[in-house]
């Protein structure tokens, strides 16, 4: 399939993939049924949530109206259009809204927690397995959302500790030319093929998890003698996985895989049918310590509200919510048979096994080299983000 984006998706990790044309690969998707189509949305459902979003909007202004969001993301200002949609909505709410690789906010948060400083009151976050710890140890505001009961079982905590935003993605992106007719038969094997030589690019797997547990699922499949001879085609490895997916969309590099964005113009998205690939659900979550209980509550709601993941997030992405349906030339997610978010929550959770992985494939890719991507400057140090 062939996708165009926001704007931050032509950088994204976050995450996935974006409303459609029809591009190499449509017509045999669109032939596989659906099994779980979304239920037509609802007007008085979306009024009714409008409504108590108001009441939330009145109580946050109440409580002095601050609130800082720590997410996911690795290019600055990749979440500017959430925040300023956010504050459009709800104005005389101030909103600090920090981007920067899960990694790095997970451990802000931990020493935040350990110091009792806190300073995010939110946190969405691609590290799944920070939840179940913070849960674990009591650190997490029990809080179910407006729409909560229309959010899908697997993007929620059952008890409302945390509740997911969005499903994330990471696939092929291929130079449109160098594809088979059905682009969807693509898979990672066909990178060894010599016309790929000095014309891959990926970002470090050894650097995102997201990005490694899609190598995983390669070498699984294909086994370590796949990994080497991909070295062997000589590939450039970069931080954050704008990174990757740019150069291969304006045809400086021809392909790479385990990662995301606006595939235009020389470029399609892949959603193999014969390869493994990640999908994820990025976790969000309130902190007990907040202190601004009621603007948190707030931006859970009107993040996971129907008009917000029908106008917004479904525009780029799937939705959590089954009541929006996916975005034009995708089907649901359950119905792709290569993919599990269940599988990536399992891989996130064995730290030991994930970190010995990274360990093995470091010794094919090298270390990894540059500055943070979403934090070029070093700017953002313990706190970033407090009033």
């Amino acid at each position: 399939m062939r996708f165009t984006t926001k704007a931050w998706m032509t950088t994204v990790a976050a995450t996935a993939v974006l409303g459609a044309t029809a591009g190499p690969g449509y017509a045999a998707t669109q032939g596989m049924a659906s099994t779980r189509q979304a239920a037509p949305a609802s007007r008085s459902a979306a009024a009714g949530e409008a409504a108590q979003l108001r009441a939330l909007y009145k109580r946050a202004l109440a409580q002095g109206g601050e609130l800082t969001v720590y997410m996911g993301g690795d290019k600055p200002g990749q979440w500017d259009f959430v925040s300023q949609a956010f504050t459009k909505s709800f104005p005389g709410i101030r909103l600090h809204l920090v981007t920067d690789l899960s990694k790095y906010q997970d451990a802000r948060i931990d020493n935040q927690l350990a110091t009792h400083d806190p300073v995010a009151d939110v946190a969405i976050l691609q590290t799944v397995q920070d939840f179940t710890q913070w849960k674990a140890e009591g650190d997490l505001l029990q809080y179910r959302p407006i729409g909560y009961n229309e959010i899908f079982s697997n993007a929620k905590d059952p008890a409302g500790y945390w509740t997911g935003v969005f499903y994330g993605a990471f696939a092929d992106m291929v130079n449109t030319k160098d594809l088979p007719a059905d682009a969807d038969s693509f898979t990672a094997a066909d990178l060894l093929s010599p016309k790929f030589k000095n014309k891959l690019i990926f970002t470090y797997p050894d650097d995102d998890d997201a990005v490694l547990y899609d190598f995983k699922l390669t070498v699984d499949k294909y086994g370590w003698k796949w990994l080497r001879e991909l070295m062997a085609q000589h590939p450039k490895f970069v931080r954050g996985t704008p990174y990757s997916a740019a150069p291969v969309a304006d045809g400086r590099y021809l392909a790479t895989l385990g990662t995301a964005g606006d595939p235009s113009p020389d470029a399609t998205m892949v959603f193999p049918a014969h390869d493994p690939f990640n999908t994820w659900v990025q976790h969000g979550a309130i902190f007990k310590q907040t202190r601004h209980k009621a603007a948190a509550e707030l931006f859970m709601s009107w993040i996971t509200s129907q008009s917000f993941q029908k106008q917004d997030i479904a525009t780029f992405t799937w939705s959590v919510r089954k009541d929006v349906a996916p975005p034009a030339g995708l089907r649901p997610l359950a119905t792709y048979k290569q993919t599990n978010v269940a599988n990536f929550n399992a891989f996130m959770a064995n730290r030991a096994a994930a970190e010995e992985f990274r360990s093995e494939v470091q010794l094919y890719v090298g270390q990894v080299e540059g500055p943070d991507p979403a934090d070029p400057d070093n700017s953002l140090g313990l706190t970033p983000g407090g009033f």
